[in-house]
């Protein structure tokens, strides 16, 4: 471990801090853990540590077809520094992750059948689901908010925000700051004013962006956005415990005729979530997302304010290489994250996936600036260090 030793000296603390702060107005979850501390976790299957045993078999485990369980040598991860990497995690307090080398898991504990609310990451669903309609000729990145007659309550839109285009709000660049249904009192008082950026001048993370996403996909698609998922991702990739029945619509209609839209979903089906954007949109050699999508939509068209680098595409937050956090990892990636410390990452050129859930309806702990030190850690076992 002396090589993870000398590169946490290197690291820059007030960095750390600030992407911490970032991510906890953002998405209430911290950047540190959300880059990769989700295959480093240690829960059992039923949801208690068991001391310094790492399950690597799968067994224990509900039976998955679509699932299968490898070494961490196999996966190009050390046993042994697993082994101190999991009395390490014991203290996280997680309820289900998992880490997966090119579609095989190789590193698994909690509760990953169980279906726990993801948060923000509702929005790289939402993305693909885009990617799949617009390849079918059902959604038009170009057409305006006026062409498509997407409005909101009083004051509503202004002749300005109604020219924003379907791909400014995708980038979170639609310059409409109207409120919005399942904002945080953060959020609502870091939005810029009304009328103070013109679509595609401006990055600002926005919930409103992503609800009025929602509208325009059931308006041009006629589908239901967890009907959709089920029926074109979900069913395809074989999950084992979603269900659209897991899904719901949260509606503030003194704030917005625009509804947030959440799902539920079990650690186990996300990481097949990502596998299918790991294989770049393929799942089994059938293509089910366009691999040209899966290349614009985790592209940075903006880099996020005060993170060293850090960028955002179609609604996923991206890793530059060049960016702090893409020097320490040595790679670059892409992610999401959720209130409580929800977890999805693909770094491509690992072949890896991360998952990390917890149960934000209960009494939680936030991992904090631990997640950092675990990932480095879990890092620091790779045996081509």
């Amino acid at each position: 471990m002396k090589s993870l030793q000398l590169k946490l000296g290197r690291i820059n603390m007030t960095a750390i801090k600030t992407f911490i702060n970032l991510f906890s107005v953002i998405s209430v979850s911290i950047l540190i853990s959300c880059v990769c501390v989700g295959f480093l976790l240690g829960c059992s299957a039923e949801g208690t540590i068991r001391g310094s045993e790492i399950n690597i078999s799968g067994s224990g485990f509900p039976k998955d077809d679509t699932l299968e369980w490898i070494s961490p040598e196999a996966a190009g991860w050390s046993s042994l520094d697993l082994q101190e990497v999991h009395q390490f995690a014991i203290k996280s307090g997680c309820q289900a992750a998992m880490a997966l080398y090119d579609g095989n898991v190789f590193f698994s504990r909690g509760n990953i059948h169980k279906n726990y609310e993801v948060h923000s990451i509702r929005e790289t669903f939402l993305s693909a689901l885009y990617g799949i309609h617009f390849a079918w000729g059902n959604i038009d990145l170009n057409a305006t908010l006026e062409d498509l007659h997407i409005d909101d309550i009083t004051p509503g839109l202004t002749p300005a925000e109604k020219q924003a285009r379907v791909e400014h709000l995708l980038m979170s660049r639609s310059g409409v700051y109207h409120e919005a249904a399942d904002e945080d009192q953060t959020m609502i008082d870091e939005k810029p004013p009304r009328g103070s950026h013109a679509p595609d001048t401006f990055f600002y993370y926005n919930n409103w962006d992503v609800n009025a996403l929602g509208t325009i996909f059931k308006q041009e698609t006629g589908e239901e956005i967890c009907e959709a998922f089920k029926k074109e991702i979900a069913d395809v990739v074989g999950m084992m415990d979603f269900s659209a029945d897991n899904c719901f619509y949260q509606y503030e209609w003194d704030k917005s005729s625009h509804p947030a839209y959440h799902f539920k979903m079990s650690a186990r089906d996300m990481a097949k979530f990502g596998i299918l954007y790991q294989k770049n949109g393929r799942w089994k050699g059938l293509p089910i997302i366009p691999s040209e999508w899966i290349d614009e939509s985790t592209m940075a068209y903006s880099t996020m304010e005060n993170t060293d680098g850090l960028g955002y595409g179609y609604l996923w937050k991206i890793i530059p290489e060049d960016s702090k956090i893409g020097q320490m990892i040595g790679y670059s990636g892409y992610y999401h994250t959720g209130a409580g410390g929800h977890v999805l990452v693909i770094i491509p050129d690992l072949k890896l996936v991360i998952v990390e859930r917890y149960d934000t309806d209960q009494n939680w702990d936030e991992p904090g600036a631990a997640g950092f030190e675990l990932a480095m850690l879990i890092l620091d076992a790779r045996l081509d260090n």
